[in-house]
């Protein structure tokens, strides 16, 4: 019976951690210090690319925001600029999915740091006939999507698709 008593940790499927990965949707603001025309808001396109002043689509998909100051100051670097200094941050998140027992599923802008819960109120709350324990949550990581249920204060992320289940009687 103490085996019975014991609570385990959650486990999740999705990741919860590590730095932020960009892809299509997001917009990133560059600044190429020293040169105000090429420093603006581009988005990332769906072949994962910022189309870039002078050297063209510069790959950022999956990349950090360092990763994609590294990759634009090196394509500027061939040819265009000696020691470009780029900074790169994101403007505005992809967006997130949610579906379900919820009043109005759709998709919604991404705030930093949302969670289920967050969500859930983003979307206009519970139905009468909601789970309002746990939620299921879509996730891609690497080449695949994974799914995990999860509590309402799991961290989500931008891309995700939320799934609020129904309550069985």
């Amino acid at each position: 019976m103490a085996a019975c008593a014991t609570t385990r940790p959650a486990t999740y499927l999705v990741e919860t951690k590590g730095p932020y990965q960009l892809d299509t949707g997001d917009a990133v603001r560059v600044t190429v210090y020293g040169d105000a025309e090429l420093s603006a808001t581009y988005r990332v396109d769906d072949s994962g690319a910022v189309a870039f002043p002078l050297v063209g689509p510069v790959q950022v998909r999956g990349s950090t925001t360092k990763m994609a100051a590294g990759s634009i100051a090196a394509a500027l670097t061939n040819g265009y600029m000696r020691n470009p200094d780029v900074a790169v941050e994101v403007a505005e998140y992809r967006p997130f999915f949610i579906q379900g027992a919820i009043s109005k599923a759709g998709q919604f802008p991404y705030v930093y740091g949302m969670t289920v819960r967050a969500a859930i109120s983003t979307a206009g709350g519970f139905t009468d006939t909601a789970n309002r324990q746990n939620a299921v949550v879509y996730r891609r990581q690497g080449g695949e999507m994974v799914k995990g249920t999860v509590s309402l204060d799991f961290p989500i992320f931008p891309g995700d698709t939320v799934v609020v289940p129904e309550r069985w009687f």
